[in-house]
């Protein structure tokens, strides 16, 4: 899961353009609500999207992009979207560099030699160092330390990340992750360490993806578990601490899995669409539950709704598993690429990448929101019962949905309680017993009222210019 982001100037320069003038005011018909409310009633009764999960996570497990398993994910995708009744089901290619992981081991060294619980961050290349180490309480004190002050050491960022139930202080951890191994290398160390970027107090290190600086010689780079972090804390603070570090992983040529995409086809414009979806890779330690099998098992239960409905909506509805998400977005990027001549015939796209927590807010953007504003009203009304509520001028895309919005697309937000989601992520505890089912599904109650609902409307959620497209061309 990566922060949402929406790319403001991409936006302001679609507005600026004839093309995406301010459109006629979307509505919704009482019969579409109507069918809503019945569809929200079903979805809270069915138990589709737990099967999904409970499918993925128990037949696949683990699957990091490019691996064994990543290749038997998109084989089950693709089976689980016909099984469900999907109309058309397809792949699209997702090139990208393959990072392994083999294996990893720390300890301390010494009068209070120990071994300490860490995992490797992804992108971090292999090597053995064994080197005193420095603590630094956050970025900004391993960013203030003097040029060459960390020559021949190794940097242990110790920020501890709060919980909150938007997630907001995964800003922090999740930049100390990204940031702290190139601005370490700058500094002269020969490693990196970091409090997991995460809320729990077991003894389960959470890892991620990093980046290194261009010009910069990577080094071996880890996060320590939370109670491995408050240890090395402890024994800095007693004197000069040397850790032993010995990764086995690194980058391997590169890889190519697939955008899994399944569709419902629309009654009457049909080559409009709603897009829903989730990503379909995880990290290796856990079985990837909470990130991202909830995700697909939600969107692929509300497209599975929608299809056994007599009557289908107007706009087809189509969910997308998006690849490799978790090492840079390639999924998203990739799709937003592909379908960027098409980006006006995309109706409302959204992602589930936030767990599996109860949603509280909703809300949609575009390059022209006012005038999908009642739109969205009728929506959050339909959504109301759920304990969802309207929340004007927040949120935004989801991580795989951001390059499609960044050219034009209108997005829905779907916000998830996230209270305990970093006690989870990126972890060997992401595993299916941390799902609630109803949780889960309200979410699939969720996702069906608003895809279909979007699908269905009276006008578009994003540009007028969709208004002069041939809905068969």
């Amino acid at each position: 899961m990566r922060r949402r982001v929406l790319a403001l100037a991409s936006s302001l320069a679609l507005l600026a353009s004839p093309a995406f003038a301010a459109p006629h005011t979307t509505t919704l018909a009482p019969t579409s609500l109507g069918t809503a409310a019945e569809l929200r009633e079903q979805a809270l009764a069915d138990d589709t999207g737990w099967k999904v999960v409970e499918s993925l996570t128990t037949e696949i497990g683990p699957r990091i992009a490019g691996s064994e398993a990543d290749a038997r994910a998109v084989a089950w995708a693709e089976a689980k979207f016909k099984a469900l009744g999907f109309d058309k089901v397809w792949k699209e290619p997702v090139t990208f560099p393959k990072w392994e992981r083999r294996s990893e081991h720390a300890a301390v060294v010494g009068a209070h030699a120990q071994p300490l619980t860490i995992t490797a961050l992804g992108g971090s290349p292999g090597g053995k160092v064994q080197a005193e180490v420095v603590r630094f309480a956050d970025l900004a004190a391993l960013q203030a330390a003097p040029a060459g002050s960390l020559q021949g050491k190794i940097a242990f960022v110790d920020y501890q990340m709060l919980p909150f139930r938007d997630g907001r202080d995964y800003g922090r951890g999740g930049a100390i992750r990204s940031k702290g191994p190139s601005e370490a290398i700058r500094k002269g160390a020969v490693g990196f360490l970091m409090r997991s970027a995460g809320t729990d107090s077991h003894r389960v290190p959470h890892t991620g993806i990093t980046r290194y600086d261009d010009g910069l010689q990577p080094v071996p780079s880890a996060a320590l578990s939370v109670p491995d972090a408050d240890q090395l804390a402890r024994l800095v603070a007693r004197g000069s601490t040397t850790v032993s570090l010995a990764l086995d992983c690194g980058w391997d040529g590169t890889a190519t899995s697939y955008n899994v995409i399944g569709e419902i086809t629309g009654r009457s414009l049909p080559k409009e669409v709603v897009v829903i979806g989730g990503h379909l890779d995880s990290w290796d330690l856990g079985t990837g539950a909470v990130d991202d099998g909830a995700g697909v098992g939600i969107t692929m239960a509300a497209g599975h709704l929608i299809g056994q409905l007599k009557q289908a909506p107007k706009r087809s509805i189509r969910v997308v598993a998006f690849a490799n998400e978790e090492q840079g977005l390639y999924g998203g990027k990739a799709y937003a690429e592909a379908h960027a001549k098409d980006v006006v015939r995309h109706q409302l796209a959204a992602e589930s990448d936030f767990g599996a927590g109860r949603i509280y807010a909703f809300n949609t953007g575009s390059p022209n929101p006012d005038a999908s504003r009642d739109a969205t009203r009728q929506i959050a009304e339909v959504l109301r019962p759920l304990g969802i509520e309207y929340a004007a001028d927040k949120g935004g895309p989801g991580p795989d949905i951001g390059p499609l919005a960044a050219k034009g697309g209108a997005w829905a937000w779907l916000a998830q309680d996230g209270t305990d989601y970093f006690d989870l992520h990126h972890t060997a505890d992401d595993t299916l017993d941390k799902i609630d089912p109803k949780a889960l599904a309200q979410n699939v109650a969720a996702y069906t009222v608003m895809a279909y609902l979007a699908a269905d409307a009276d006008g578009t959620f994003g540009s007028e210019a969709k208004a002069t497209v041939p809905p068969n061309e």
